[in-house]
């Protein structure tokens, strides 16, 4: 493709896989990003294809982490975005490096172009400080065919499915075989390849695995005084936000108008007081769940356990006896320059705003796997589900819910929509009835089948009931756990391997 046209098309993929993800939710679009950055970077050189890569990292990443600018301006943003579009640029330049590959055996152009992206995203979500699996291709399929392949494989094999969907677009729009004779079947094949591909989601089995007994949640919604990053300013605003909206819930249970739930989900940093420390907002919570009579999730801030230091956690409250310090999740993995600055001093020459983040906070050691009585649930707050393991961990360790608590008051709609499909995503991979509960919105609930139930408004107060089911199995890629995103990453690895081979031999290769 001459630069003329790819530098375009490098920006158009960037396009593409933008408004695959919500709010926008055009998941064909995503395989056309995929198949237009092949395009541009296939038989350049090394420096040209990570280029092309980098620019269309930047198309994308720029726009769709654009709410991470709202509250903290615009450097945080823009060193985030390079440094994902950096991964992509490793990607094209990956690309270039399998040409050779490609050109010789040319069905297996959509094969490379799968794992190579599978092989990105791994390397991606783990690097550097824990990575940032925000933008994978698999979380901008929340209403696609190709969802219910995370029963079997999780993200790893939907980010899978649809790169190699990228692929065979790809390889049966590339010019060359529009010259060569016999060309109905390479495309009769490959178009074969497509459709079976996207039949292939809807025929997994999906729904709840090893379904138990219904319990009947609530959602507290209560929202917060403000937008931004003082949403708290105001001491025990959100606490007290929170409490009456569940004390008004307590009023239609009392009156009959509404089903007593078995369980209350408040979202995180519901409590921006230390409930264990401070009797005032402890008291609060005792009465929200005695006028309830259900155990609340709480989503607080605690103090300790050392100085100047915090904990992000969910802890259970229990009508009548308060808080049941034996029930208390703390967060695994606080995110970087968020919750805790990692090289402060060094951090702090880039930008002064790493101060507003005045205590660390430290991550716990345990799977979110809380007992409450009715039910045993599989918590994670926030970002923390967009981390395959995080998740997989409360499955194993005996979840039959998944809740998802989280604070989209320093975001945007688009953001908290982004991090529902990503709840979608982990109620089809683990056959879990899942929630999210957010203190200002997009809360709801979600079928195993990956619906959505029940979903609110944003910067909203809204309370929502609904009755889930208990399940107590586990789908193929919970038992599989890392194992796929593994193999396809070796594969990449594998390709690129072969494609030194390859080029080595079409160097010395007369002519």
């Amino acid at each position: 493709m001459p630069l003329t046209l790819a530098v375009p098309a490098a920006v158009l993929a960037g396009l593409a896989l933008l408004v695959a993800f919500p709010p926008y939710g055009l998941w064909p679009l995503a395989p056309v990003g995929v198949a237009l950055l092949g395009a541009a970077a296939h038989r350049r050189r090394l420096r040209a294809g990570a280029g092309l890569g980098f620019l269309t990292g930047v198309t994308l990443f720029a726009p769709l982490l654009e709410w991470t600018s709202l509250h903290t301006g615009w450097l945080p943003w823009a060193l985030l975005c390079l440094l994902q579009a950096a991964f992509v640029a490793l990607l094209g330049a990956g690309a270039t490096w399998v040409s050779p590959l490609a050109d010789r055996h040319r069905s297996a152009w959509p094969v490379l172009t799968g794992v190579l992206w599978v092989g990105q995203e791994a390397l991606r979500d783990r690097i550097p400080f824990g990575g940032f699996p925000w933008g994978r291709l698999a979380f901008s399929q929340d209403t696609s065919p190709l969802l219910r392949l995370a029963a079997l494989g999780g993200a790893p094999l939907v980010t899978f499915a649809v790169a190699l969907a990228g692929g065979i677009l790809l390889t049966v729009a590339w010019r060359d075989w529009r010259r060569q004779a016999g060309l109905w079947r390479p495309v009769a094949g490959l178009t074969a390849a497509a459709a079976a591909l996207l039949a292939a989601g809807p025929a997994v089995p999906a729904g709840v695995r090893g379904a138990g007994d219904t319990v009947t949640v609530a959602i507290v919604q209560g929202n917060v005084p403000r937008l931004g990053l003082d949403f708290n300013a105001q001491r025990q605003a959100v606490l007290n936000n929170h409490v009456d909206a569940t004390l008004k819930l307590a009023e239609r249970v009392a009156e009959g108008a509404q089903e007593r739930p078995d369980l209350v989900v408040w979202p995180e940093n519901s409590s921006d007081i230390d409930p264990l420390r401070n009797p005032g907002a402890g008291y609060r919570i005792s009465q929200a769940a005695d006028a309830v009579g259900a155990p609340i999730l709480v989503g607080a801030v605690l103090l300790g356990p050392g100085p100047g230091q915090v904990r992000n956690a969910g802890l259970l409250w229990r009508p009548g006896s308060g808080a049941d310090v034996g029930q208390v999740y703390t967060k695994r993995h606080p995110v970087p320059f968020a919750e805790y600055v990692p090289l402060r001093s060094i951090a702090r020459r880039v930008s002064a705003e790493v101060d507003r983040v005045r205590s660390d906070f430290v991550p716990g050691d345990r799977p979110g796997v809380l007992d409450a009585g009715a039910a045993t649930l599989g918590d994670v707050i926030c970002f923390e589900v967009a981390y395959d393991g995080i998740v997989r961990d409360t499955v194993t360790g005996g979840a039959q819910l998944l809740v998802v608590q989280t604070n989209n008051a320093t975001f945007d709609v688009a953001e908290a929509r982004q991090q529902l499909a990503m709840v979608r995503l982990r109620a089809v991979e683990h056959g879990r009835y899942a929630l999210m509960a957010s203190t200002v919105g997009v809360s709801g609930f979600v079928t195993p089948h990956g619906r959505v139930d029940g979903a609110t408004g944003f910067n909203t107060a809204e309370v929502v009931v609904r009755q889930m089911r208990l399940g107590d199995g586990r789908t193929p890629a919970t038992v599989a756990g890392v194992w796929p995103e593994a193999a396809l990453a070796a594969l990449a690895v594998a390709a690129l391997a072969g494609a030194a081979v390859a080029r080595r031999h079409r160097e010395v290769t007369p002519g």
